[in-house]
């Protein structure tokens, strides 16, 4: 079992405050959103109504904001129906205090999805996404889960191959919806598609990004908003070296964008420049090479991704 999810439910018990406000709910219709706790109860649902029917499913740890608002209009003009999952999955971090620290609010959630289109939303607990004797999916990740957010957060990309596996098995959506701004994830998600020979379709989705290109984000809300304007160097630093990729090769533009983060408040935490297919390093140009970087500020870590072509 993940260390960090042993440590929440020794901590938690059976459940966070979330957790236990959703168990409650059981099964309640809120105006355009449905919302669903149990696996029977969701899977019985959709038996019912989506048979022989497109289900586009957007998975998310809740703390929903535009660009998830983005994934669910795109998923409603694609499937004729959606389901929205709202669960902070706990062996996707291997940092306890990080997992604490996540933004949890149920009701802002509903409002926003409530706003936005009509959805169906499965929000379990804990024990209800991982039973006992529940065994982790696991697969041979290769160089895509060592390097960046494989390096810097161990154990991470196993969580998000076990939980994204088991809500497919449980919802058996025709397609699933992801941002570009977790490329990594992205890229692990059609992997594990691909070689279980799972029946959806994942769709990547252009990141969202908010007034001077900061990417939509749940660990936005935990930023001042001083905090957001420093954070535009993250989006900013990668478009110069877009533009100006003719004057240096990709080593070089690693050391510009490092002298260029000496003179900010945030803390570079890396900055690479990988094909987006193999995730090897580049030594030139190509079509499909993106740079990709995070940083903190303050207590909260960010990451951002574009083309350079």
């Amino acid at each position: 079992m993940n260390k960090t999810l042993q440590k929440y439910r020794k901590k938690s018990g059976t459940s966070t405050k979330t957790d236990s406000f959703v168990h409650s709910l059981n099964v309640k219709r809120m105006s355009n959103t449905q919302v669903f706790t149990t696996v029977k109860a969701l899977r019985n649902h959709l038996a019912d109504v989506a048979r022989n029917k497109t289900v586009g499913f957007v998975p998310t740890m809740g703390a929903l904001h535009a660009g998830h608002a983005s994934l669910v209009r795109t998923s409603s003009e694609y499937c004729d129906f959606t389901v929205v999952s709202i669960f902070v999955n706990p062996t996707q971090f291997n940092n306890a205090s990080d997992l604490e620290k996540y933004p949890r609010n149920f009701d802002k959630d509903i409002a926003l999805l409530d706003a936005t289109a009509e959805t169906i939303v499965f929000a379990p607990t804990v024990e209800e996404m991982y039973p006992e004797g529940h065994e982790p999916k696991r697969m041979n990740l290769g160089r895509v889960s060592e390097i960046m957010e494989g390096e810097f957060r161990p154990g991470h990309f196993d969580g998000v191959v076990e939980v994204v596996y088991r809500f497919l098995e449980i919802i058996e959506p025709t397609h699933t919806f992801f941002g570009e701004k977790d490329l990594q994830q992205l890229a692990i998600v059609q992997r594990m598609v691909e070689e279980f020979n799972l029946p959806v379709e994942v769709v990547a989705c252009k990141t969202f990004r908010l007034e001077g290109g900061l990417a939509a984000s749940s660990r936005n809300e935990r930023l001042t908003d001083e905090q957001k304007d420093k954070a535009l160097i993250l989006y900013q630093s990668l478009d110069r070296v877009r533009a100006e990729k003719e004057k240096y090769g990709p080593r070089e533009a690693r050391d510009k964008v490092k002298e260029w983060f000496q003179n900010s408040d945030l803390e570079l935490e890396y900055i690479e420049f990988v094909d987006a297919s193999s995730f090897e390093d580049v030594n030139e140009w190509t079509e499909n090479t993106h740079g990709c970087i995070a940083a903190f500020a303050g207590e909260v870590r960010l990451l951002d991704n574009i083309s350079m072509s």
